[in-house]
């Protein structure tokens, strides 16, 4: 015997899918060596519906024959004020949202965002553009917890994984030459340099 939640529901008339629009953008995670550790830089805008600030990694869109590289070089300089230098690729980011379109219709968007880890060469924060509210170093273990998406607080993880990584590496091979080297000479019975 049928119940009555075996009938056949009624559909609704099928909807139009958004329009489908893909963006590509670039940016950098900025760091600096400090007595203490490692120092990153976070731009941050207003959150729309909380109203606190949402600290993230600079980047932006890259423009037509620009590369990555230069993209998020750009970005960072106009966003932070600051100049830096590639180290390294830190990852790719890849996330959907939806926004208004010019004539007012819902656009579906796919964003991927090409982040590089960055030396800082120069630069001040007061030379930045408004577009972001407000611009900071924070220690890096502040940082992992401050950022606001999950996906840039993994990609702050791994800079500080290479970051302390590199740290780990010079030091004690810089080391190791010099003690073998000194070996040599006292082995060749030559005095050390003064």
């Amino acid at each position: 015997m049928a119940g009555r939640g075996d009938r056949p529901q009624r559909l609704s008339p099928a909807r139009a899918r958004p329009a489908l629009v893909r963006e590509f953008s670039a940016g950098g995670l900025v760091y600096r060596r400090r007595k203490d550790g490692w120092a990153v830089v976070l731009a941050a805008r207003r959150h729309l519906h909380k109203g606190t600030l949402a600290w993230t990694i600079p980047k932006g869109h890259v423009e037509r024959g620009e590369s990555t590289a230069s993209a998020a070089l750009r970005e960072v300089r106009e966003e932070t004020g600051l100049t830096a230098a590639i180290d390294q690729p830190l990852g790719d980011v890849t996330y959907w949202y939806v926004r208004r379109a010019e004539a007012g219709e819902t656009v579906r968007v796919f964003k991927r965002v090409r982040f590089f880890l960055m030396r800082r060469l120069g630069g001040r924060f007061r030379d930045r553009d408004e577009e972001m509210e407000a611009v900071r170093w924070f220690c890096i273990d502040q940082a992992v917890v401050r950022a606001a998406h999950a996906n840039e607080r993994a990609l702050v993880q791994r800079a500080r994984a290479v970051l302390e990584g590199q740290c780990a590496l010079r030091q004690p091979a810089r080391r190791a030459r010099s003690r073998s080297a000194s070996a040599a000479r006292r082995s060749r019975g030559e005095e050390p340099p003064r």
